[in-house]
């Protein structure tokens, strides 16, 4: 499997020492940017004083790998079980999250793959900031998406960004909205085209735990 991390370093000027002002945002793609400039199209702006500072130096390592690693068997787990290919949903959770299981949008998702609070309970997430609670919601969530639009990727990652209803408003196709569209084509650039396979028989299979239907697919005939 080959894991790709951006690891950037940058260094920001600041003209006044007495009275240095840095702002923080994150880009389209989810990175932590930090600047002496404020941005203008940017949104969840947050703006820190640095008093008697020169410069402020900012560094990116190994984090973000760290924790990709970290709940790569997650992931595989519950994309197995699911029957979705492990490279699309750590694809999601990367564009969602940057594998930040605190995260925490504005708008009110969390976790790793951004529940938002409804989804969070109608998949039987107690807890959204918890890794495997929520790769569990998340990825069955994915599958219920997949399944209503046929295994259509494009469309079941337009409708976990928008949601469904917005996917069939407009004819069951991405909507004409550009965070939408922008999303889609982001996360099919990192997860790649799905691989051209056989036909092979799939079972699906209904769980209950913890009074839940749980859905799972299997190649295993169900005894």
């Amino acid at each position: 499997m080959a894991l790709t991390v951006a690891a950037t370093a940058m260094l920001v000027a600041v003209a006044s020492p007495a009275r240095a002002q840095i702002y923080s945002w994150r880009d389209a793609d989810g990175r932590l940017v930090l600047s002496n400039a404020k941005p203008h199209n940017a949104e969840a702006v947050q703006s820190y004083a640095v008093p008697e500072a020169e410069g402020v130096r900012t560094t990116r390592n190994n984090v973000a790998l760290d924790r990709m690693q970290a709940y790569d068997d997650l992931i595989v787990e519950h994309a197995h079980l699911n029957n979705v290919r492990p490279s699309l949903v750590r694809a999601v959770v990367q564009v969602e999250s940057g594998f930040n299981p605190m995260a925490y949008s504005p708008k009110g998702a969390m976790g790793l793959m951004q529940l938002m609070p409804a989804t969070a309970r109608e998949f039987g997430v107690r807890n959204a900031f918890d890794p495997e609670q929520n790769v569990r919601g998340g990825v069955a969530y994915l599958r219920q998406l997949l399944d209503r639009y046929d295994g259509n990727e494009q469309l079941a990652l337009a409708a976990y960004n928008a949601g469904p209803g917005a996917v069939d408003k407009h004819g069951q196709a991405i909507p004409p909205y550009r965070e939408t569209r922008d999303y889609v084509t982001k996360v099919n650039g990192i997860a790649g085209d799905a691989p051209k396979s056989g036909r092979t028989k799939l079972y699906r299979v209904i769980e209950v735990v913890d009074g839940r239907e749980i859905i799972k697919y299997t190649d295993k005939k169900p005894q």
